[in-house]
């Protein structure tokens, strides 16, 4: 059992290690700590895009539409920019944004690959082996992922009035941004306009981890529990240091491709 959470904290850490290190390499080459954000003409009105209203799409756009994942994977439609702050979501919306993240197809190819994982390395044996042992280990990692997604993204910002939306700094230097998407799982807005500490994120993910120990036969103890709520946060943060890099990673791609003499 500890040997596989560690193998699944490293798989969770590993592509935000890397983007992290690719921009502080050669991504962003030439350019300063502190870039000035290019300003979409819509902005300068102070109003959003038509198409952003009245949900804030995922950032990251393309020629094609929003990009809604992440490396292909991870669903981005909580993802925002700054201007969109000071407009605040309904409950239908929080609802529909936590569906999205729970429901897109990507999860369960990932859920599928974490199932493979703990059969490779047979944790919760209660569950057996062969068809029958991946399957439900593939239900529980599935659900684990829906549970927590509805609580963090849905009914606790719906209950507790807080946004649970990821604002992306998008400026500043890579550390501050880092640091800055490490420690929004502790920080969030609120309806109102304001800043409050993550109860959505922190409450929801316990939650999510406590309902968990009714479907997983071997982790009933006070030691599982804090270790799989850890686990939750650790992969939310992680998934917002992809969030707040993607789009500049997309940037970088465009330009070299458009830069290559072999594709012009």
């Amino acid at each position: 059992m500890v040997f596989s959470q560690r193998v699944h904290n490293t798989f969770l850490l590993f592509p935000a290690f890397l983007i992290f290190n690719l921009l502080q390499g050669t991504l962003l080459s030439g350019q300063t700590d502190t870039p000035t954000p290019a300003t979409p003409p819509s902005s300068q009105s102070g109003q959003l895009p038509p198409k952003e209203q009245p949900e804030v799409k995922a950032s990251g756009k393309t020629e094609q539409g929003e990009d809604k994942r992440v490396l292909g994977v991870l669903p981005n439609y909580r993802t925002a920019e700054m201007s969109a702050e000071t407009q605040p979501l309904t409950a239908k919306q929080k609802l529909k944004i936590a569906t999205k993240d729970s429901f897109d197809y990507p999860l369960v190819i990932l859920g599928g690959a974490y199932a493979a994982l703990y059969q490779l390395e047979n944790d919760h044996p209660e569950f057996g082996q062969g068809a029958k042992g991946y399957f439900s280990r593939l239900g529980t990692s599935y659900s684990d992922q829906v549970i927590g997604n509805m609580m963090t993204e849905g009914f606790m910002p719906i209950l507790l009035r807080e946004d649970p939306r990821y604002f992306r700094k998008a400026e500043g230097s890579k550390k501050s941004r880092t640091v800055y998407a490490l420690t929004r799982i502790f920080v969030t807005r609120t309806d109102a306009g304001g800043t409050s500490f993550n109860y959505s994120e922190v409450v929801g993910n316990g939650i999510a981890a406590g309902i968990g120990l009714s479907y997983y036969p071997d982790d009933r103890n006070v030691g599982d529990f804090m270790q799989n709520w850890g686990v939750e946060l650790g992969t939310d943060a992680t998934s917002q240091v992809l969030k707040e890099f993607w789009p500049d990673i997309k940037r970088w791609r465009k330009t070299r491709h458009h830069e290559d003499p072999s594709n012009p």
